[in-house]
């Protein structure tokens, strides 16, 4: 391949790795790690498309706000410390000539590798309508929270659009650090198309009785940013104007790299693997967000959390460094909203069947019903009761009675 470039640019340049990453994320440090499991010395390169060494991004949406004697350094992953893996950040791969075993840039840099492993996790979801900008924030990286620190200095009001994960943690998150908050979501109630109407209800009460403007049951049409603030055109006919905007609409899956080196990938644009993390190329495994592999108790899915992206991050390094194991992690999911929280195992999907239980301390479990079985089990409230939960979902029944099951 010859690669071109511009008088007064770098040249490019070669790496080789025993072992490469592709993703700079948690998946990226639990990979490097485990491969040290296994491997002392073989050499491992990170390449990620974001400015910043692998970070944890639940902290960026969660305790990074609520709780002061927590810091970025404690927070920090110290994969190279480590690990000794080198980091080439800043820069997308483009392509990946598997034949020759090699990954080339979008700086025209080349990375040639034993083995490859893809934790190119997603990007973010965007509204076509409402490109980022200085005031738009697409909120998913450390460059982001450090953005979003800077602005919330000045107490602004923030608009927050989406109503899951990130929408609702950030949207909590910057009340309590003293912005005014208009939550945008295109639902009746928050947290509708998830929880059962009792919890649904206690969310939505909970974000109003904070302060947060909840603004359901629209979606953003358009909007205009300037220097002076956003302009926000909701499909209700509502204008919301506001200084900043962070949008968390959950993310677009980045197989496309995969897809184009031929390689299965998803309807949903991940990318398939085996019960070993292993593409159909056996030199080239998959982890995390972008990885659709087959659950051991839920079938094949794809998942887009943290303790899967360091359970399976994990394993693919050692299976990389010559593990015979296989993927037999079920992961779990949780979320902190003011002083409620949560943890859940499965399908959360509030247009199933639910069956609640109450339990004396206040706190509820959800189980989700498909047919003639459980597919998730929700945890709202309660403490170690996950392995229960995988129990109850590895039956694939309905049980004669809920009570006593977590």
């Amino acid at each position: 391949m010859h690669v071109r470039w511009r008088a007064g640019y770098p040249s490019p340049m070669s790496h080789d790795y025993d072992y490469l990453i592709i993703g700079g994320g948690m998946t990226a440090d639990t990979a490097a790690k485990g491969i040290r499991e296994r491997d002392r010395d073989g050499t491992i390169g990170i390449l990620g498309e974001e400015s910043t060494a692998p970070f944890p991004r639940p902290a960026l949406s969660k305790k990074l706000w609520t709780d002061d004697e927590f810091s970025e350094d404690d927070a920090a992953l110290h994969t190279v410390e480590e690990t000794g893996a080198e980091l080439h950040l800043g820069a997308r791969a483009d392509t990946i000539d598997r034949d020759a075993k090699i990954v080339t840039t979008s700086t025209g840099d080349s990375y040639g590798y034993g083995k490859l492993l893809l934790a190119t996790g997603g990007h973010p979801r965007q509204i076509p309508t409402l490109p980022p900008s200085d005031r738009v924030i697409y909120y998913r990286t450390l460059d982001h929270y450090h953005r979003l620190r800077v602005a919330v200095a000045g107490s602004p009001h923030v608009a927050v659009v989406g109503g899951g994960y990130i929408g609702t943690e950030i949207a909590a998150a910057l009340v309590q650090n003293g912005a005014t908050v208009t939550l945008v979501h295109p639902d009746d109630v928050l947290g509708s198309p998830t929880f059962p109407k009792v919890i649904a209800t206690e969310i939505d009460t909970m974000f109003a009785d904070a302060g947060v403007t909840v603004h359901g049951g629209a979606k953003v049409e358009g909007g205009t940013s300037s220097p002076q603030g956003v302009t926000l055109d909701l499909s209700d006919g509502t204008r919301v104007t506001a200084d900043h905007v962070v949008v968390g609409l959950g993310i677009e899956p980045a197989g496309v790299l995969a897809r184009r080196s031929g390689l299965q990938t998803s309807d949903d644009g991940g990318i398939v693997v085996d019960e070993r993390l292993t593409t159909a190329d056996p030199s080239v495994l998959a982890a995390g967000d972008v990885a659709q592999y087959p659950d051991r108790i839920l079938g094949r899915r794809r998942v887009e959390h943290v303790d899967n992206a360091n359970e399976m991050g994990a394993a693919a390094g050692r299976i990389l460094a010559g593990s015979d194991e296989t993927y037999d992690h079920t992961p779990y999911f949780y979320s902190d909203l003011f002083d409620a929280w949560y943890e859940a195992v499965g399908t959360l999907d509030a247009s199933l069947e639910t069956v609640v239980v109450e339990k004396k301390d206040g706190g509820k479990i959800v189980y989700y019903l498909d047919d003639a079985e459980v597919v998730g089990v929700l945890l709202w409230k309660v403490a170690d009761g996950l392995d229960a939960a995988r129990e109850v979902l590895a039956a694939h029944a309905v049980p004669e009675s809920f009570d006593d099951l977590v």
